[in-house]
């Protein structure tokens, strides 16, 4: 089944907000890492002047170099450098927040957040939006029957019989983490809380604290671990796996697993067809 035709209407909403018919050459400023993976995978990186270097994932590294305008951080946009690369498009998250709209300024601006519900459903709209742009739908669903392909190699590999436990941590405590990767693409049941375990809402975002005495009664197979601390270079507060190992062992918690991700892979990126295809692997390989 070919993925453009399941997405065909997606796939067009990047033309439609930008307003602007195809062109062989594009100025791309993309304060997504996902997108930015997506644009390299599909051979269009040449097509990319500048992005955030801040705390750039080692698997981008290659666009840390002069060639790249440094368009500021991920929450603050140097709103100056990127007016003078001249951007055609300008990729964002909500992570930008107000600057959006200085960015709005500068040139067209295209969200590439991705929506609540069906990940892979997300992840390939956004992926077909971006190729159609570029006239590349064709790479596009090849890219994605690729990736798709491989997720469930990785997935028919794997236990999903064995509990994953997700979590953030930031200056010393955890807080549960949906990851969509692990329990939607790999197809693990998402671990029943304690009744004494609470979420809270702040805004449009759901936080669920974890203490260590939590961890311990839901008893996980693994505990699985995306570091923010670490991610955002607060390398002062980022976690200790010696003594959360000592910690948990203290405690009758030997049977836990501890899978430390590469933080900035999952904090600071994803939903692209590299990040998704690094992240399959590094949970696999995790098992």
């Amino acid at each position: 089944m070919r993925v453009g035709k399941i997405l065909a209407a997606g796939a067009m909403v990047l033309a439609g907000n930008a307003g602007l018919a195809q062109a062989a050459e594009q100025r791309v400023i993309s304060f997504d890492h996902g997108s930015l993976d997506t644009l390299d995978a599909l051979g269009l990186g040449d097509q990319v002047v500048g992005l955030p270097k801040q705390a750039l994932p080692a698997y981008l590294e290659h666009y840390n170099t002069d060639q790249y305008v440094d368009a500021g951080g991920l929450k603050t946009p140097d709103i100056e450098a990127v007016k003078a690369s001249a951007p055609t498009l300008i990729l964002v998250t909500g992570r930008q927040g107000e600057a959006i709209k200085s960015l709005e300024e500068v040139g067209i601006v295209h969200n590439t957040t991705l929506p609540e519900g069906d990940y892979w459903q997300a992840v390939s709209s956004n992926v077909m939006a971006l190729a159609d742009y570029f006239d590349a739908a064709d790479k596009g669903e090849q890219a994605l029957n690729e990736l798709k392909a491989h997720i469930d190699d990785r997935k028919a590999a794997l236990d999903q019989s064995e509990t994953l436990l997700v979590v953030t941590h930031n200056d010393g405590n955890f807080g549960l983490r949906n990851e969509p990767v692990v329990y939607d693409l790999l197809g693990f049941s998402v671990p029943q809380l304690p009744d004494d375990v609470e979420s809270h809402t702040r805004g449009n975002r759901v936080f669920t604290p974890l203490t260590l005495d939590n961890i311990l009664a839901i008893d996980p197979d693994q505990l699985v671990i995306v570091d923010r601390s670490e991610a955002i270079g607060q390398t002062d507060k980022a976690l200790d796996l010696d003594k959360l190992r000592s910690d948990l062992n203290a405690k009758g918690g030997e049977s836990i697993a501890i899978n430390y991700l590469t933080p900035e892979l999952w904090y600071l990126s994803g939903g692209g067809l590299e990040s998704v295809r690094l992240q399959v692997d590094e949970v696999a390989r995790g098992l």
